[in-house]
């Protein structure tokens, strides 16, 4: 299916809307200028266009013909592009005969990410096109100008850049989500989710990620749906790749409440359970080549923290459950009531089983399987996030999270940010998000990047993207927990407001729904929360208080209940529209 042609005039720059190969969202091309043009001691001109995008660029020569040389650069090194920039990192030179007013300069092709048979190509009206910062251009004859040279930038064409904003008193953590944002924009060049440049391919993990920072940041499901649809026609290997596309219909479920788009797609989801390898118990057994490769755990393989592979893997397993609880959820949308009763059970006989069986009974938190003694983080953060630990476990489970720190992968710290956040560990996870050393997003800020890497630093994993939009959580965790805005009922007619701003002294969050945005401020200085929601939306507010503090709502006190374990004041009445909070103790 190829959607129709779009073309539309953007003020000052040209966007023309195309559709790309195979059924995808529609995208479009954006004319952009450069940040800086200068010419350097041997007479390259060096062109900066302030962050990486996925495009080409028009050279605009208005004089005579030439010839010259042109050098696209992801990153650089003294000064200049890097022009052995390692692993997948991009760097690329070609020529140009430069004739007329203006000339497309475009790479070559590259093989892998575009005649691989699952790679998604884009038209070939835009000519090829690689995620670039740099230029440099060799030959040119005369004085090089800003207004010869145009960057054509490939994004969704239903981007919003004003759908939401997240602003606090750490000016770090806000370079932090804008460099989160804009990697979800960057990477929606090719109308579904691809895993970065080196393939151009979707997988389940990297879709559902990206699924959520895309909410987060714009709030159009079109992009999601089609990746949804292309990966249950064209599914990856992974083991635990095939429960996130429970988690993706779910997600939309969650964020558009659409009854008619679920219901023709629930029976192809039932097989994404993986219950055909329950054993009697529930629990899901791996074969030898499931342990040896398909049982993924974590990507690369050198951030699993130790973990050791066995027929009964707590990692998979914990995939499995979550996808039981959701698919009971799913079920009831479908409206299929019997099938939520089937799958609610499934639930408990397994749930019952892997808590029997996983947790070690001398230290309380999770085993890797059932044949080891070994706990990795893994092992346990997957099971918080999706609770999936006794009551009784928590706090040793997330004891030992917390020592352990951030010994995964930037998909993996998608669930344990999640999990730390669900059971109030606000602290820890901001600070995980802030650290120093190399396995954080600060680090990726220092490096200069503007656009999310596939893994924490290059050694990790030599061969990474540097345009990889797994890597953007803070993107969705911002939103969702520090600014603390989520749907409670599909299509957001409720939601919970519960911010969890740790050491923060201010915030303010404009979050997108379907229904319009979702405001959040707050000053420590002040106390006062000021909410405001769309037509529509009624919210459940849950602030972070202490024992004896009081609610005010226009300088009266409303009823409000203290959850100790939490520390948080809860008010028992819904509110619409804008409401005003103080908290007095």
């Amino acid at each position: 299916m190829i959607r129709p042609f779009y073309s539309t005039l953007c003020l000052s720059i040209v966007c023309v809307i195309f559709p790309t190969v195979n059924q995808a969202a529609p995208t479009k091309i954006v004319v952009e200028e450069a940040q800086s043009v200068r010419k350097l001691d041997d007479g390259t001109i060096l062109v900066d266009f302030g962050r990486v995008s996925f495009g080409n660029i028009h050279i605009l020569s208005p004089g005579e013909n030439q010839s010259i040389t042109v050098h696209f650069g992801e990153a650089q090194k003294d000064q200049r592009i890097n022009r052995n920039p390692g692993g997948t990192i991009r760097y690329i030179k070609t020529t140009a005969e430069l004739k007329g007013d203006k000339t497309l300069v475009a790479p070559p092709a590259d093989k892998r990410n575009t005649t691989l048979p699952a790679a998604i190509l884009t038209p070939k009206e835009w000519g090829v096109v690689l995620p670039f910062r740099w230029v440099e251009i060799e030959g040119w004859k005369g004085e090089f100008l800003a207004k010869n040279i145009q960057r054509n930038s490939a994004f969704a064409a239903t981007w919003d850049d004003q759908a939401a904003s997240f602003q606090s008193s750490d000016k770090t953590l806000d370079a932090i989500w804008e460099l989160c944002r804009y990697s979800i924009k960057a990477t929606t060049f090719a109308g579904v989710y691809v895993d970065g440049d080196r393939e151009r391919i979707p997988y389940e993990a990297d879709a559902y990620l990206n699924q959520l920072s895309h909410y987060a940041c714009d709030p159009d499901p079109l992009m999601a749906r089609d990746t949804y649809d292309h990966l249950m026609k064209q599914p990856t290997w992974p083991t635990e790749w095939a429960p996130h596309m429970i988690f993706m219909a779910h997600a939309d479920w969650m964020q558009t409440g659409d009854q008619a788009w679920i219901a023709p797609r629930f029976e192809a989801l039932k097989k994404k359970t993986l219950s055909e390898r329950a054993r009697a118990d529930g629990l899901l057994v791996s074969n030898d080549k499931q342990q040896k490769r398909d049982d993924i755990v974590d990507w690369p393989t050198t951030e699993r923290d130790g973990y050791v592979f066995t027929p009964v893997n707590t990692v998979v397993n914990a995939f499995h459950l979550r996808a039981l609880q959701l698919m009971s959820e799913l079920a009831i949308a479908a409206r299929k009531p019997d099938d939520a009763k089937s799958y609610q059970q499934q639930y408990q006989k397994t749930l019952a089983a892997f808590q029997e069986k996983l947790i070690d009974p001398q230290t309380g938190i999770f085993k890797d399987g059932e044949r080891t003694k070994h706990s990795s983080l893994h092992a346990n953060l997957f099971p918080l996030a999706f609770g999936l630990v006794p009551e009784k476990n928590r706090d040793r489970v997330v004891a030992f999270i917390k020592q352990r720190g951030m010994r995964c992968s930037v998909y993996a710290a998608q669930y344990l940010l999640e999990g730390l956040y669900e059971q109030g560990e606000a602290q820890a996870a901001l600070d995980l998000m802030l650290a120093d050393g190399d396995r954080s997003w600060k680090h990726m800020l220092n490096s200069g990047t503007t656009i999310t890497w596939e893994a924490w630093d290059n050694k990790y994993k030599p061969n990474q993207d540097w345009n990889h939009a797994w890597g953007a959580a803070p993107a969705n965790i911002l939103p969702r927990y520090i600014a603390g805005v989520r749907p409670t009922k599909p299509g957001w007619s409720e939601i919970l407001i519960a911010p969890q701003p740790a050491s923060l002294t201010s915030l303010r969050a404009k979050v997108p729904s379907p229904r319009g945005p979702v405001h959040v401020k707050w000053e420590k200085s002040t106390n006062v929360w000021q909410v405001a929601l769309p037509p529509g939306v009624s919210s459940r507010i849950s602030l972070p208080a202490t024992e004896n503090s009081k609610a005010l709502v226009q300088g009266k006190v409303v009823p409000a209940t203290f959850d100790q374990a939490k520390g948080r004041l809860v008010l028992q009445n819904p509110y619409n529209g804008t409401v005003s909070i103080t908290l007095q103790k």
